[in-house]
C-alpha cells in the first residue's frame, strides 16, 4: 500500500478537505499514474452530496483523470513509464458478460466499477482523481495523444466521451440537424464534437448569455429556451437532441422539436423523476433515450478523434484549495466550461 494525498468529502454535503488515502500495490496488470490534472464533473457534486442516493464516505471524487505512468506491473503490455494516459468513469467490469465482450463495459450487466464511490472486486472502496496518484488496471486506462494538452484532455474522459458516444450511435454527421441542450461542461464538448462530425448544430440554452461562445465553438444556430417563440419556430426541426441538462425538463415541449423518427437522448441525469405524455413519442415515431459514457475502445477512439480535430475542453484551471468554491460555481452555472484541478496543488 502507498499513502497519497487527496481531497475527500468526509460526509454527505460536507466540504471537501485535504487528507491521505491508501493506494493498492501495483499488480501484474496495473499501472501507477501520477495524476497531473483532474476535471470537476457535475456528477462529482451529485455523488458527494448524495443527490443520486446513498454513497460511500469518505469520498474522493474525480473521474476525469490525466497523468503520466510512473510504474507498470510485470504483465503490462499497453503502457510504459512516461506514457501520457487517462482514466475515466470506470476502473473495472466483469469482463465476461455480453456487453463487456462487445466493448460496452459501461453497460456491464454486473455493473461496472466506478472510479470512485464504488467497491472493487477485492472488496476495497475506490477513490477517484482528486489525488496525486492512482493505480488502475491497464485494461481500463487509455492513451492521451500527443496532440492534446493534458489539462484540456482531462475533461474528455467524461464530458468528451459522454457526448461523443451518443452522437456517434445516433449517426450525427453531414445532413443531420443536431441540437445540444445545455451549454455547460458536457454541452460545450457536444457542440465541438457534433460540429467536427459534420452535423448542422444548434444550441438550446436557457438564455443567449453564451451565444458568442457557442457560435465560436462550432454551433450554426443558438436559441433561448426561455423564449416561447423558440418552441414554435423549431417545431419538427431536429434529427437528434442531446440533453446535457441535469434538471427536470418539459419533455413534451422538447419532443415536439424532433422530426419524425427523431431521438431525444438524455446524458444529463436529474435527481428527480420527470413526467411524459406518451403521445409525444407516438406521434412521429419518436425515440426518448438515454446514454452513459462509452466503452474503453470507444473512449480511445474519442481521444484520437479529438486530437485529430484539435478539440480540447475549454477549462478554468484551479488549485485544490478552490474545490469547494468551484462546486458552488458549477451549481450557479458560473464556469466556462470545465474546472480542472492542478494535482500539483494537492
Amino acid at each position: 500500500m502507498t499513502t497519497v494525498a487527496a481531497y475527500a468529502a468526509p460526509a454527505a454535503k460536507a466540504p471537501l478537505e485535504r487528507t491521505t488515502i491508501e493506494r493498492r500495490p501495483v499488480g501484474e496488470h496495473d499501472v501507477l499514474i501520477e495524476i497531473k490534472f483532474a476535471g470537476i464533473c457535475h456528477s462529482d457534486i451529485h455523488q458527494a452530496r448524495e443527490g443520486w442516493g446513498e454513497a460511500i464516505f469518505p469520498m474522493v471524487p474525480g473521474h476525469e483523470i490525466a497523468g503520466i505512468v510512473t510504474e507498470v506491473g510485470s504483465g503490462v503490455t499497453k503502457f510504459t513509464v512516461g506514457d501520457r494516459v487517462g482514466v475515466g468513469c470506470m476502473v473495472d467490469s466483469c469482463r465476461e458478460c455480453e456487453n463487456c465482450k462487445a466493448g460496452l463495459e459501461q453497460y456491464c450487466t454486473q455493473g461496472n466499477i466506478g472510479t470512485y464511490n464504488a467497491v472493487d472486486h477485492a472488496g476495497e472502496v475506490t477513490y477517484g482523481g482528486y489525488s496525486t496518484h492512482i493505480v488502475v488496471d491497464e485494461a481500463f486506462t487509455v492513451r492521451i495523444p500527443e496532440g492534446l494538452a493534458l489539462d484540456e484532455a482531462a475533461p474528455l474522459l467524461c464530458a468528451g466521451i459522454t457526448t461523443y458516444s451518443p452522437l456517434k450511435h445516433w449517426n450525427a454527421g453531414p445532413g443531420k440537424k443536431v441540437a445540444i441542450l445545455g451549454m455547460g461542461g458536457l454541452g460545450h464538448m457536444g457542440v465541438k464534437i457534433a460540429h467536427a462530425l459534420g452535423a448542422e448544430v444548434t444550441v438550446l440554452s436557457q438564455s443567449l448569455r453564451k451565444k458568442d461562445d457557442g457560435l465560436k465553438l462550432g454551433a450554426d444556430h443558438y436559441y433561448a429556451t426561455s423564449d416561447p417563440e423558440t418552441f414554435e419556430e423549431l417545431r419538427g426541426t431536429f434529427d437528434l437532441i442531446l440533453s446535457t441538462v441535469s434538471a427536470p425538463l418539459d419533455l413534451d415541449a422538447f419532443l415536439a422539436l424532433l422530426r419524425s423518427d427523431g431521438a431525444f437522448v438524455n446524458v444529463g441525469a436529474p435527481e428527480e423523476p420527470v413526467s411524459l405524455n406518451l403521445f409525444s413519442v407516438i406521434g412521429g415515431r419518436k425515440t426518448l433515450a438515454g446514454s452513459g459514457i462509452g466503452g474503453i475502445r470507444e473512449t480511445q477512439e474519442m481521444l484520437d478523434f479529438c486530437a485529430e480535430h484539435g478539440l480540447g475542453a475549454e477549462i478554468e484551471l484551479i488549485s485544490a484549495a478552490e474545490i469547494n468554491e468551484a462546486y458552488e460555481r458549477v451549481l450557479g452555472s458560473d464556469v466556462r466550461y470545465r474546472f480542472v484541478i492542478d494535482a500539483a496543488t494537492i
